[in-house]
């Protein structure tokens, strides 16, 4: 394992119930702590007081607040693996699309000043490019087949546009919702959902 790995690697794999909420709290605390203060004033002493652990208790999990924030990026990615199915194809386009822009929406304004944290100030790891690379697959794979077969699709190069989509919808909705002043969630979600039924159903490819 390469010492940059180790860095991010958390410690300890809680076996038991008590070690596993003693770390939950943790990552409960810093996701807190973090959004509250900002990364660089979001210090391990923080995050340990706001779990109510001591601060070698949380050295006994993550050995630095790198591998804090790696966990919790982890975990911010982990239910973006999804995307459309087969039963979509027989769907109306807008229904699907507007599921696919409001479950990006939901996901992004959980916390979306943690978020922005994680996703600018966060540490990379090559596991966590990694990850990244393989969640965005199964998303752009899922995109792929689903405009590949719906029959409202007229768009040319399918491969590209499910591409396009899936960074469109990720950049848009992490930079709006971040900054909910710009554009009102509703808003943003009504205008996401017409230009990409638009351009889907209307031979923008070519």
């Amino acid at each position: 394992m390469r010492p940059e790995h180790r860095r991010l690697e958390p410690r300890k794999q809680p076996r038991q119930v008590r070690a596993e909420l003693t770390r939950e709290r943790i990552l409960t605390a810093a996701a807190h702590v973090l959004a509250e203060y900002g990364y660089a004033a979001g210090t391990t002493n923080r995050i340990a007081e706001r779990a109510r652990v001591s601060i070698g208790s949380l050295y006994q999990y993550f050995p630095n607040k790198d591998a804090i924030l790696a966990e919790l990026l982890t975990r911010h990615l982990a239910p973006q693996a999804g995307g459309p199915g087969p039963e979509d194809r027989s769907r109306p386009l807008v229904d699907v699309v507007r599921d696919l822009v409001r479950a990006a929406i939901d996901h992004h304004r959980e916390d979306p000043r943690l978020l922005r944290l994680m996703v600018e100030e966060g540490p990379r790891s090559q596991a966590l490019i990694e990850q990244i690379g393989d969640v965005r697959a199964a998303r752009v794979g899922a995109l792929h087949e689903l405009l590949a077969n719906h029959p409202e699709v007229a768009v040319d190069d399918v491969e590209t546009a499910a591409a396009i989509i899936d960074a469109g919808v990720e950049l848009i909705v992490h930079q709006l919702v971040a900054d909910p002043a710009l554009v009102a969630v509703e808003r943003l979600e009504s205008e996401l959902v017409a230009m990409l039924t638009r351009y889907l159903t209307g031979g923008g490819g070519g």
